[in-house]
């Protein structure tokens, strides 16, 4: 008969080496804010991911031509845009840190409702996501982040892919379901519908990569 391993008592232990973690263990963030080594990780439901290593050149190019003109969009607007690293936890219950289980860092994020922000980052749904996949990742991106931008209600989620050039976007039905809107390619622009007015050429995102 096996005992089923449950997460470690709370502490005030900070953790320097990545090898100090039990990954068979169940975490909150509040370990995960005493976790202090480099290697960059994710939670969800309390198991711990890590994340691809620094990302790429071309990864860091598409990142900040989208950042960029979502940020310029939103000058003088009320929402806010933010990139990676950026903790968004994702509370069922109680948002005491101790209560919370997934905590993910999308590479970019739009958030509408500001009272969701605090210092550590935002908590709860933003209103928008975008992942930029890297080699290596597509699979937790596509299936685990997946699952929960829609359980905890992302309106619109957005999968970047460099070696298509191309940006699959989600939307989020009255069902609270995801549904792929369409694959935008090169040649093509793309409307949100979180952001009224925004338009996005693509050929300007992977123009010269």
């Amino acid at each position: 008969m096996t005992t089923e391993k449950t997460y470690p008592d709370l502490t005030e232990k900070k953790v320097y080496t990545f090898n100090e973690i039990d990954e068979s263990l169940t975490y909150s963030y509040a370990h995960y804010l005493n976790w202090l080594f480099d290697e960059r990780v994710e939670l969800i439901k309390g198991k711990i991911f890590k994340m691809s290593p620094a990302p790429s050149r071309v990864h860091q190019e598409v990142f900040g031509k989208i950042f960029r003109r979502i940020g310029n969009f939103l000058e003088n607007k009320p929402c806010k845009v933010y990139g990676a690293p950026f903790d968004v936890r994702f509370p069922t219950k109680s948002k005491a840190d101790k209560d919370v289980f997934t905590v993910l860092q999308p590479d970019i994020c739009v958030v509408c409702d500001l009272s969701k922000l605090d210092d550590k980052g935002c908590i709860g749904a933003p209103d928008l996501v975008v992942e930029i996949l890297s080699p290596g990742n597509n699979k937790k991106e596509l299936l685990n982040k997946y699952k929960v931008y829609e359980e905890f209600g992302v309106k619109e989620y957005w999968v970047v892919s460099q070696s298509d050039q191309s940006i699959l976007i989600y939307t989020l039905d009255n069902d609270g379901k995801f549904r792929p809107s369409k694959i935008f390619t090169l040649s093509e622009k793309i409307t949100s519908s979180v952001l009224p007015g925004f338009v996005l050429n693509l050929d300007d995102v992977f123009e010269g990569l």
